[in-house]
């Protein structure tokens, strides 16, 4: 989507534009959904924050919005809050899920341990603390007290315990299940009494408490008969029960009585109609059919900032398109060619174009400003048509020209790289194919998005830089499409993962960051925002998110 990742993942037939979901388009790769799991770049210390513990507390972080997101004063109880969304593409279950519909449905009904605030901080839910043992290889998550589930069964720690052994087992085709590889084995999740769960890792990764947070957003606690027809039985411990739910035309809520957070949600319930396309979704609101939209596209709401009764909220985030190039094939295989084509963006004016401005530069390395870690001293890269020309003649390249492979939500950013790259003397052939196909094929072999020699492909936002170094550039990388291998970056993701202080992190981030953007496997131009469009003369508490995931617990009337 142009919006933003995450937003969470769009449906897959939607046109929305880069920075979409790459896992929205994947229904056949439920076991490869590494990028399922978001985490911070927050440290040991921060990670084992608690509410009213010893450690420091995880609290709600904010951030830079279009207008303020809620309104001051005593919020107003009652009323349902009508909101527009895509369709799910597939069954809407927690377990399998990947598009940016189904987890809003299922994120209103059911909780995690963690949830992950507007600035990706740990926010406490479900597990009131958490603490690392030996060094980070086991991790210690403390229960809060009286939580029930919707039919009033206790929440403890079995229920955690099966949810996430559940999430492990390959038989369940968990759209989550790779986002523990090499971290979180079967038979690695134990419990010390009802209220304490205890995760044995495989090694030390500082950044464990995310992969059990929203941010690996199918994690959320379900009974521990939890058996898969969760819109037939749809039973969590969310702000909201499921009364109702339509493929074709939406779902109904209405408050759950028993949510743990005393007084809330303020509202009676909410409604989610299905639109076909953003465009008529967006009419929705604008003709006030509906209040709120669950994923909204910058380049369509941006104009509507400040007009009539509509509300844009904007948020910093992480989500990227990855500009691929094949490092093993010709003319890819020479680095001032890859060079050539990075000086060859102008990435303000790609930021303008596609994002409504709202993103952040990027710089070819896979650390947003907003990780913490990010290293400060790597120069900017910026449009130079005279390196360009330097580097192509350094290469032998007397006149470069290649196929860009994309799907159609990358559309828009594939003619923006046309039209730049034509500008200094670099002709692109643009190939865009259906969603179906170029994420189809053999995932080892030949799929377009892994195989071709220059493509893009959306990622969403993620709050720990490992979950895109790990699979996009990492030396066998699951999802490692320019097949790039570094040894050097592989030592130092190693060391970044299990470093313990904020000294050790920020020296291996630059050391990653340093080699990529001196090879360029992938061009980052852009960091994209997040944005969500409501009614706000009716509704003060909706906000936008960086995965574009929903919390209306605590939206009001006006």
């Amino acid at each position: 989507m142009q919006e933003s990742p995450h937003r969470a993942p769009r449906s897959a037939p939607t046109p929305s534009g880069p920075g979409d979901e790459v896992l929205s388009r994947l229904p056949g790769l439920s076991r490869r959904l590494f990028l399922g799991a978001a985490g911070g770049a927050a440290l040991t210390g921060l990670l084992a924050a608690c509410a009213g513990g010893a450690s420091d507390t995880a609290g709600a972080g904010g951030g830079s919005r279009t207008v303020p997101a809620s309104a001051p004063g005593t919020p107003k109880t009652g009323g349902t809050l009508r909101a527009g969304s895509p369709p799910p593409p597939t069954a809407v279950d927690p377990v399998t899920m990947y598009d940016g519909s189904a987890i809003a449905i299922v994120q209103l009904v059911a909780d995690y341990l963690i949830w992950l605030d507007r600035d990706f901080k740990p926010v406490p839910r479900l597990a009131e603390k958490w603490e690392s043992e030996e060094g980070g290889k086991r991790w210690v998550f403390s229960l809060r007290e009286g939580v029930t589930f919707s039919d009033g069964t206790p929440l403890d720690a079995k229920a955690v315990k099966a949810t996430f052994d559940r999430l492990l087992d390959p038989k369940s085709k968990s759209a989550a299940a790779a986002a523990f590889d090499s971290v979180l084995a079967e038979g690695g999740i134990g419990v010390r009494g009802d209220s304490t769960v205890v995760f044995t890792l495989e090694r030390a990764f500082s950044d464990f408490p995310y992969l059990v947070s929203a941010g690996n957003y199918n994690a959320v606690i379900l009974k521990e008969d939890y058996a898969g027809d969760f819109t037939g039985k749809p039973i969590g411990t969310g702000p909201f029960l499921l009364e109702s739910y339509d493929a074709s035309s939406g779902a109904v809520f209405k408050r759950n009585p028993k949510y743990w957070e005393p007084g809330k949600p303020y509202l009676d319930g909410v409604r989610i109609t299905f639109y076909a396309d953003d465009q008529a979704d967006l009419l929705a609101l604008q003709s006030g059919e509906i209040d709120a939209q669950i994923l909204s596209r910058p380049a369509l709401v941006g104009p509507l900032k400040g007009l009539g009764d509509i509300t844009v909220d904007q948020v910093q985030g992480t989500g990227l398109t990855a500009f691929t190039l094949r490092v093993d094939q010709p003319p890819f295989n020479r680095k001032e060619v890859r060079q050539a084509i990075a000086y060859a963006l102008d990435r303000p004016r790609v930021n303008a174009g596609v994002y409504d401005g709202i993103g952040a530069l990027g710089n070819d390395h896979l650390f947003a400003a907003l990780f913490p870690a990010a290293p400060p001293d790597v120069p900017q890269r910026a449009k130079d048509p005279a390196k360009v020309a330097s580097l192509l003649a350094a290469a032998g390249v007397d006149k470069l020209s290649f196929a860009l492979t994309y799907d159609p939500p990358s559309k828009d950013y594939a003619l923006t790289v046309q039209d730049q790259l034509k500008q200094v003397g670099i002709e692109v052939e643009l190939d865009q194919r259906t969603s179906g196909d170029f994420y189809g094929g053999d995932q080892e072999k030949d799929t377009p998005w892994l195989f071709t020699p220059a493509n893009l492909v959306g990622w969403a936002g993620r709050a720990v830089p490992s979950q895109f170094i790990i699979p996009m550039v990492k030396s066998g990388g699951v999802w490692n499409g320019s097949k790039y291998a570094n040894p050097a970056l592989d030592a130092a993701t190693d060391a970044y993962d299990s470093a313990t202080t904020d000294e050790e992190r920020e020296a291996q981030a630059a050391i990653i960051a340093r080699a990529l953007h001196e090879d360029v496997p992938v061009i980052i131009a852009v960091w994209s925002g997040a944005v969500r469009a409501y009614d706000g003369k009716r509704f003060g508490g909706v906000s936008a998110h960086p995965s574009s995931y929903v919390d209306f617990s605590s939206v009001s009337r006006l």
